[in-house]
């Protein structure tokens, strides 16, 4: 803001220390907020790198298993093996709300609770290979839904925490600066306004006792002169 275009006033004076007070606490909430947001940021990559490595082994697992599956069997034998799954898994994504960021919080649930149920073949034709390729996709399958959750969070945390972070370097760099330079200006135009009011009403004070002096002298003169009159 332009200083030609402040008004300096008391109530302007006023407006903008409330201002700046808003501002200073804005700053100090928002800086609280990226420090907890980018604790809680790390404590998920944190998680995030763990749970990665685990499910990388499990999925090299997994495909180990099923290229040893393979060449143990023939091609239509494992394709029918696995045609028609016998489990399934409803999925529910919820939100968790951290520091204004809905982060999503999935939920599975089984079409049954019977762990055998992975298996969607008979064990006469099939090798166990395959029921370790399948019983390892099964038991990996939490993690990775764990892992999509936590790397979905840390995308949202870090938009926030790149939007928050902007937000206090503005409060901090533009709008705080630019308050107290415009507190400084209008407290320092009052104060020359002040200054100068000060100065007119002494100057205006000699002139009435000047004006009064001169009456005095005037009327005794003329006092005087009726005096030598009579």
């Amino acid at each position: 803001m332009a200083s030609s275009q402040i008004i300096p006033t008391r109530m302007e004076l006023a407006k903008t220390k409330k201002k700046l007070t808003m501002a200073l606490r804005g700053h100090k909430l928002l800086k609280d907020k990226r420090d907890e947001l980018m604790r809680q940021f790390f404590d998920l990559v944190r998680e995030n790198m763990e749970l990665r490595l685990k499910v990388e082994e499990g999925i090299r697992d997994a495909n180990r298993n099923f290229v040893v599956a393979k060449a143990g069997m023939d091609q239509q034998t494992l394709s029918t093996a696995l045609m028609t799954p016998k489990q399934a898994v409803d999925l529910d994504i919820g939100y968790k709300n951290v520091m204004s960021v809905n982060i999503p919080v999935y939920t599975t649930k089984t079409k049954t609770a019977d762990a055998n149920d992975i298996y969607s073949y008979g064990f006469a034709f099939t090798s166990g290979d395959l029921d370790g390729a399948v019983k390892s996709l099964a038991d990996i399958l939490p993690d990775m839904l764990r892992l999509a959750e936590i790397e979905k969070s840390c995308q949202l945390m870090a938009s926030e925490i790149e939007k928050t972070r902007r937000r206090v370097n503005a409060l901090e760099h533009v709008t705080i600066p630019e308050c107290q330079r415009i507190i400084k200006y209008i407290t320092m135009k009052l104060d020359e306004n002040e200054r100068s009011t000060q100065i007119r009403l002494m100057k205006v004070k000699a002139m009435m006792l000047e004006d009064a002096h001169h009456y005095k002298e005037k009327n005794e003169a003329k006092f005087a002169e009726m005096a030598q009159e009579d």
